[in-house]
């Protein structure tokens, strides 16, 4: 009984740390260029009561022994990279992937994160950033009296000045991909970061070594289902019931155990 308490338990806290999650998918989903999560489980050891194979007679052994689980443990979470939809702003400045990539970003500090999250500004020396202000790299500066900026699929910016007919290219926006997406880290503010399991930066030009192409006046949604999301919160809500009905059980056995005379 002491087993069946403790493996509850971690079911329990398993189920919590999944909530945890599905609560912060469902909370982001008109975040643009957001990313869902998902949590990964994994069975904790087992205690071998009857080893399987072991001898139950002199002619004969036991074909599958008895195994009892410790309960469960939750190993990672897994961001999804699957893209999300597509809505049109008619922003010059608003910047979606069609494809894989990120966008790299200068951080004050002089790292660099990534985002899929398109939605630049121009800042008041003309340069595309963030809404938070941070750089986007190789550097893109608008000079003053432009009349129209186009941004072409392959990350060419160009523009034409007022009362110009001609022509001016300001730069080439690049993307930037990795060899596991999901290793990556996210810093909040659509921001992540790299690690030793998301491998090195490769920048690449937009359509070039098998990264996405950019589309203007347009932002990538958030790729969370709301109804998918659900579906998995009121699993996880029965399971987490399930296994608090097992604690109760448990401990009724017990007492039952501990009165008898």
């Amino acid at each position: 009984m002491f087993r069946a308490l403790s493996s509850a338990a971690t079911g329990m806290e398993a189920q919590e740390k999944k909530v945890e999650v599905i609560a912060n998918n469902i909370a982001n989903v008109n975040t643009t260029g957001f990313k869902k999560q998902r949590v990964e489980f994994q069975d904790l050891l087992y205690d071998n009561l009857t080893p399987s194979g072991s001898k139950t007679s002199d002619e004969t052994e036991s074909p599958g022994g008895i195994q009892i689980g410790q309960g469960v443990r939750t190993v990672g979470t897994v961001r999804e990279f699957s893209m999300g939809s597509l809505q049109a702003t008619n922003r010059v400045y608003d910047l979606a992937i069609e494809g894989s990539g990120f966008f790299k970003i200068q951080m004050p500090d002089g790292s660099y994160g990534y985002t899929r999250a398109g939605s630049f500004q121009m800042s008041s020396e003309g340069k595309l950033v963030t809404p938070e202000g941070f750089p986007l790299d190789p550097e893109i500066v608008v000079p003053a009296g432009i009349g129209q900026v186009h941004v072409a699929a392959d990350g060419t910016v160009s523009a034409t000045y007022k009362g110009d007919t001609t022509v001016t290219e300001l730069g080439t926006i690049t993307l930037t991909d990795f060899s596991n997406p999901s290793g990556l880290q996210a810093m909040g503010h659509n921001l992540y970061t790299t690690t030793p399991s998301s491998g090195e930066p490769i920048e690449s030009t937009p359509g070039m070594q098998g990264v996405g192409t950019i589309l203007s006046g347009h932002l990538e949604t958030a790729n969370v289902k709301v109804v998918d999301e659900m579906v998995q919160l009121i699993a996880a809500q029965r399971a987490y019931e399930s296994n608090s009905r097992v604690i109760r059980a448990a401990d009724e056995m017990l007492r039952s155990t501990a009165n008898l005379k």
